[in-house]
Formats: structure tokens, C-alpha cells, sequence
């Protein structure tokens, strides 16, 4: 915690001075005090009094004078403040076994179907790019509010060789970039230092199996966190062999075939590659980002639905001064209740 005016704290040396007057005071009174012969009739007169009675107000009147001493000299404190994304970079997977059907009628389908949801669900909110990666990466749609441009380019997706996410890391890296100067492209040297919070960006990667060429992921998600981005990563897909089935609008006519990928393919065309769980648990876990497994529709669609509502995360100097005199008011005021309350006159018994 730290004070805008610091030398207000001196005013707590008002509550000494105040019980030196008060003391001076009583000091006085017993000076100046009439000489009585009854006991008894100073006890009726007076009313009676108790170690809480005595104790009680004087403590509370401390505390709350303290409380505003605090106040007056305006106390900050740094808390985490979670703001709204500036921008969102989708990446999804185009690689091959995309057209899996282990998740029906395909992966890609699925993928397609629940980003457009997340898109929608994100109508007033923060902008959104698109990069899809194969055997490299490229930005398909710049971050945008145009919701309508995202998913007709989602419906466009068509599935090539190869998985570059390193590549695809990078890439939303130059994106983001390109919208927001605070963040440096890749190949520029970071200027932001550790403990400042998170940028108001975040990129999403999706896909269904490891990395085979490009960039090593891990070295791109140190690019990331050099640049204050996390990295939440969602492997798609099951560990169950299944056709490989696309129709002509998801397989680009030029890639020659489906080739032979890590992990290959069985006999009758079907998809045996494996996520590769560990390295998007490293990716997410040093960007800050976090990881999820989903293998039906239904699984992804609650993994993008479970990202943070609020992508950026900035520590802030609060002002706490108004808490402080609110507590010092309301122990002030207790104080003199009690004080009041308790020495009210009493009628005696008859």
C-alpha cells in the first residue's frame, strides 16, 4: 500500500494530544471537586460504571481517529483489474486430419460450427481475427467487429498437409500487432517488463494433432509471453482411428493427396495421430493461458465457452481513501453512543 500524501499521516498525532487534554482535564476536575460526606449519595447520583464502560468508547475513538488519520493521506492500493479483450485471435487447424469424422460429420465441421458460436457470443465485445495453419500459417481475417465476415470466412476453411502451430502463434503474434502498437511484431525486441499484467489481446489455437514443420511451439510461446500475450490452447479430437471423409469445398485440389503425417494413417484411410497434449500444456502454461481437452462438439463448444470473459488483466492503483473515513466515521460515532448511553442520567429507585 502506498499514500498520495504521506505526511497526513502525521494527523494521528492528534489522538495523543487528545487524551493529554482529556487527563489535564480530569486532573483539574479532582482539584476543584466538593467534599462530601456520603459515599452512598455520590453512587446514587452518579450513574454506575463498569471496566467496559471505561474502556470501550476511549478504544473505538482510537481506532476510528486512526482510521482517518490513514484516510486523510489518500492510501492506493494495487489490485488485479480484469478488462474487456481488445482483441481475440483465433487459430484454427486446416491440417488433413481435420476431416476425421471421429467427431460427427467431421472435425473440421465441428471446429467450424462451434467458432462461429464463440464469434457470435462475442458480438459486442472485443475484435476477433481468424489464422488457420496447415503446413504453415497465415492471417485469414485481420481482427474485426465485422462478426458476418468471420464466419463466412469459416465457411470457406479447405484442409491442406502438414501443422505448423508454432507458425500460427507467430502469426496472431503480427496480427495483434498490426492493431495494437503496444505489442511488437515478432523479430522486434519486447519493451515490456514482467509484472505489468497481461495485454488487452489473447490468442486461441485450436487444433487436433502436434507440431511437424515450422517454428518449435514452445519458442514461439516465449515470443508470446515476451510480449505480455497468453496462449489458451484446446486439443480436438479423440484417440479412436476414423475415416478421413471431406467433402470437395474442405480439401484443396492442390495438395496432392493426404500424405503421411506423424503417427501416419492406418489401413482404410483412417487418422491415428495423436494430440500432442504436452506441448499445448507448455504453451498455455507459459503464456499464462490455459489448456483444454475436448472430443465431441459438445466438449468444444464448453471449452471456448470456459475462456475468461475477460482476456486482459492489469494491476491498478485504487484509491482506498473513502473506506478508510467510512470505517473511522462509523467507530467515531459508535464511541460516542456508547459514551452517551452509558453516563445517561438515571432516575433512582424509590
Amino acid at each position: 500500500m502506498t499514500f498520495s500524501w504521506p505526511w497526513a499521516l502525521l494527523s494521528v498525532l492528534i489522538i495523543p494530544l487528545i487524551f493529554a487534554i482529556r487527563w489535564w482535564a480530569r486532573r483539574r476536575r479532582r482539584r476543584a471537586a466538593v467534599r462530601v460526606t456520603s459515599i452512598a449519595l455520590v453512587r446514587t447520583a452518579l450513574p454506575g460504571r463498569t471496566r467496559w464502560t471505561r474502556v470501550v468508547p476511549p478504544a473505538l475513538l482510537v481506532a476510528g481517529l486512526a482510521l482517518l488519520a490513514v484516510g486523510a493521506a489518500r492510501p492506493q492500493a494495487s489490485v488485479p483489474v480484469s478488462q474487456t479483450s481488445a482483441t481475440i485471435l483465433l487459430a484454427l487447424d486446416t491440417s488433413g486430419s481435420m476431416c476425421s469424422t471421429d467427431v460427427d460429420p467431421n472435425r473440421l465441421t465441428a471446429a467450424r460450427k462451434a467458432a462461429a458460436d464463440f464469434i457470435e457470443s462475442q458480438r459486442d465485445g472485443p475484435r476477433i481475427g481468424l489464422v488457420t495453419f496447415a503446413g504453415t500459417a497465415g492471417l485469414l481475417v485481420p481482427p474485426t467487429d465485422d462478426t458476418d465476415a468471420l464466419i463466412e470466412a469459416l465457411d470457406n476453411l479447405t484442409t491442406y498437409r502438414g501443422t505448423a502451430i508454432g507458425q500460427a502463434v507467430l502469426a496472431s503474434i503480427d496480427a495483434i500487432s498490426d492493431v495494437d502498437p503496444s505489442v511488437p511484431p515478432t523479430g522486434a525486441t519486447p519493451t515490456g517488463e514482467a509484472g505489468e499484467g497481461y495485454a488487452s489481446a489473447a490468442i486461441v489455437v485450436l487444433t487436433d494433432g502436434a507440431n511437424t514443420q515450422g517454428v518449435d511451439p514452445q519458442t514461439a510461446a516465449q515470443e508470446a509471453a515476451a510480449r505480455r500475450l497468453r496462449v489458451f490452447t484446446i486439443g480436438f479430437g479423440t484417440t479412436n482411428p476414423a475415416p478421413m471423409v471431406c467433402d470437395s469445398s474442405q480439401v484443396d485440389g492442390g495438395w496432392g493427396g493426404w500424405g503421411r503425417g506423424r503417427g501416419g494413417f492406418d489401413r482404410g484411410g483412417r487418422n491415428v495421430r495423436l494430440i500432442d497434449e504436452p506441448a499445448l500444456k507448455r504453451i498455455a502454461q507459459t503464456t499464462g493461458g490455459s489448456y483444454h481437452r475436448a472430443e465431441n462438439a459438445v466438449q468444444l463448444q464448453t471449452a471456448l465457452n470456459s475462456l475468461p470473459g475477460s482476456f486482459t488483466v492489469v494491476r491498478q492503483q485504487v484509491d482506498t481513501a473513502a473506506a478508510f473515513a467510512a470505517g473511522g466515521a462509523v467507530l467515531i460515532t459508535a464511541a460516542l453512543s456508547l459514551s452517551l448511553w452509558w453516563n445517561r442520567p438515571r432516575t433512582p429507585a424509590r
